[in-house]
């Protein structure tokens, strides 16, 4: 067994063996997902609470996208096989996998241009192509659009029980994304909005566009600009610890 199987194996066994709640993030290979499989069925039976998530570039991405971008989506943990990406989208449609993340890591485009792979950091900007991207596999027909909800939204707040947000529901806090399904959308320079001023997306056409979002009941972005300039909250959670 491979040194990180071996380490979410134990994970997971101590786990279910205290009855605790463990969350295991950026899960990207099939065989992890055999390991997780079995775990998470037996943490049911045994009382603990075991769950995992992956992130949205190991959808997206997959090692013939290497030749293409090289180290523009060079990450920690590595993109993988194709055959690794189908088994993750599968994962998540099995609900296996419970939650799709992201892991942003804006570095600069100088960083990323090291003359060796080992100078090179990992990571890759990606918050604000996160969802376009999975709508795009929505376009394919890998998710369907309550998949993505649930995965994005729902269960993250139900995991680490946030109040009050996740639902579209009355007395919730809107935290919104309005997306027009029938409008493609180009990412150029003038259209990314990172600091860092790249993306490994620079000149893909989305399947759909992002109309305009709401974060706390407040409308802060109409499709093409920022129209607000308020702050976030901080977040409030139903438990005591």
């Amino acid at each position: 067994m491979r040194p990180g199987l071996k380490s979410s194996k134990l994970a997971t066994d101590l786990a279910i063996r205290n009855k605790a709640r463990l969350h295991v993030l950026h899960l990207t290979t099939a065989d992890e997902l055999h390991l997780f499989l079995p775990a998470k069925k037996l943490a049911d039976l045994k009382g603990a609470n075991i769950t995992a998530e992956v992130c949205v570039h190991h959808l997206f991405f997959n090692d013939s996208d290497y030749e293409r971008l090289g180290s523009q989506i060079k990450c920690n943990p590595a993109i993988k096989t194709r055959a690794d990406q189908l088994a993750l989208q599968k994962a998540v449609n099995d609900d296996i996998l419970d939650i799709i993340a992201t892991d942003h890591a804006p570095h600069t485009w100088e960083e990323k241009q090291a003359d060796s792979y080992f100078k090179m950091p990992s990571g890759l900007p990606l918050v604000q192509h996160a969802l376009l991207s999975l709508l795009d596999l929505h376009a394919q027909g890998v998710f369907s659009l309550e998949k993505i909800v649930q995965k994005t939204s729902h269960a993250i707040a139900e995991r680490f029980e946030l109040k009050d947000r996740g639902y579209l529901r009355e007395g919730y806090i809107a935290d919104l994304a309005l997306v027009d399904l029938s409008a493609p959308f180009t990412v150029t320079k003038e259209n990314t909005r990172y600091h860092c001023g790249w993306t490994p997306f620079m000149d893909h056409q989305f399947a759909a566009s992002i109309a305009g979002t709401w974060v706390n009941g407040i409308h802060k972005f109409d499709g093409s600009r920022f129209i607000d300039n308020t702050v976030g909250e901080r977040l409030q959670f139903n438990r005591s610890h």
